[in-house]
């Protein structure tokens, strides 16, 4: 589904503003278009018959019951079949990829272990085989993609599409995403950190009522997923929402980004986990973490709730400053989320003004694992059926 849009103010209204109206549900006959649109009915018509022509619309009979008296109107749908996108998360230690058609039904998935620290080269030729099986698998020509969608897991320039000194991607620095799909599938790649890609699939699908939407991922590190009026917001160079590193009260653990007391190094799955193993426990991960709070260690338990504190004292602040109405917890740690969420909640509602707390609701991922995945084929699905791109797509194929 397109992002949200106003096509009211368009004075043309292109062959691509018309089909989101149709996609979106907001019109579903041609008498529709003309009354939102003010378009005379041989324009309606001319944009119309440009999308069934190209595949992109579907025009049926009429259901039973809607003639009102007269002929009844033949209804408008958009055309999923024969056009899909495809949905990438690149974890630090595994690959999910996902194959959707432009509706949103997802048809196919694979999910595999990797590590991301093989390099560029390496992942991304697994992906690629990947993603061609899924098309076998489906029985689709890789003609028939629009768009992929690639969550990563570090700092990404969002108009580049590409890592920016990542962490934990060794190799990545400035490698050419984008280009490495384009050679290979001819269709325009978006690559962002995986943590706003979680963020568009929990706002998309899971709270599509939500403008103002803070997505938290606590897994090894810590990231923020901004959604503002609607739609992601990156920042002036994609970097906004790194939270990870924002100083906690007077906490002194070191952190590998060389300074002390980052959320990331108090709260973060890996130096929980850290610190448990220094107590003697079996604990090297924030799978590990899971592990011990689910099987009732009560070390484990209490960290996690500091932890949530940590994590509230810092997502206090933020809801002060941006006022979001819901704030969603996912990541590895979102799994005991009774836990986490509890101390969350008593830090946030304790440092926050009232009145920015009087709608706020935090929740645990709707959409759980798959966030990324998800959110990456959204990404592609937004692109691939925005107005411009549709438009230019059209245009091409009519040269």
């Amino acid at each position: 589904m397109p992002a949200p849009s106003d096509h009211s103010g368009s004075a043309t209204h292109t062959p691509g503003e018309v089909l989101a109206l149709i996609s979106s549900g907001a019109v579903a006959t041609r008498a529709d278009i003309a009354r939102i649109t003010g378009l005379a009915r041989s324009t309606v018509s001319q944009r119309v018959d440009a999308l069934i022509a190209h595949g992109l619309v579907d025009e049926s009979a009429p259901a039973p019951g809607d003639s009102t008296g007269g002929r009844p109107p033949r209804r408008l749908q958009l055309r999923t079949a024969g056009h899909l996108v495809a949905g990438v998360d690149l974890g630090a230690s595994h690959c999910a990829v996902a194959l959707t058609d432009i509706g949103g039904a997802m048809l196919a998935t694979h999910k595999e272990p990797l590590s991301i620290a093989d390099g560029p080269e390496s992942v991304l030729r697994r992906v690629e085989r990947a993603l061609h099986a899924l098309l076998k698998e489906t029985g689709q020509e890789p003609r028939t993609l629009r768009a992929i969608g690639v969550g990563v897991p570090g700092p990404v320039e969002f108009s580049t599409g590409r890592p920016i000194d990542p962490p934990i991607m060794p190799g990545w620095h400035q490698y050419p995403i984008p280009e490495f799909f384009a050679s290979r599938f001819g269709v325009r790649a978006l690559v962002d950190n995986d943590v706003n890609v979680m963020a568009l699939a929990e706002q998309r699908r899971a709270f599509p009522d939500t403008r103002y939407l803070l997505y938290i991922k606590v897994g090894t590190g810590i990231g923020c997923g901004i959604v503002a009026d609607g739609r992601l917001h990156r920042g002036a160079q994609g970097s906004a929402g790194d939270i990870g590193h924002i100083r906690v009260g007077d906490q002194e653990e070191s952190c590998r980004c060389g300074n002390t007391g980052c959320l990331e190094a108090v709260a973060g799955g890996a130096a929980l986990a850290a610190k448990l193993a220094g107590m003697g426990l079996d604990a090297a991960s924030g799978s590990d973490v899971v592990r011990l709070v689910a099987s009732g260690n009560r070390d484990a338990v209490g960290m996690v709730r500091e932890a949530g504190r940590a994590v509230g004292e810092v997502l206090a602040g933020l809801v002060n400053f941006f006022n979001p109405d819901t704030v969603v917890l996912g990541g590895a740690l979102a799994a005991v989320h009774d836990q986490l969420l509890a101390g969350v909640r008593e830090a946030v509602y304790r440092r926050s003004h009232p009145l920015a707390t009087r709608v706020l609701r935090i929740e645990p991922s709707r959409t759980g694992e798959n966030a990324a995945v998800i959110g990456a084929g959204i990404l592609a699905t937004e692109h691939a059926m925005s107005p411009s791109q549709v438009d230019r797509r059209l245009a091409r194929a009519m040269a």
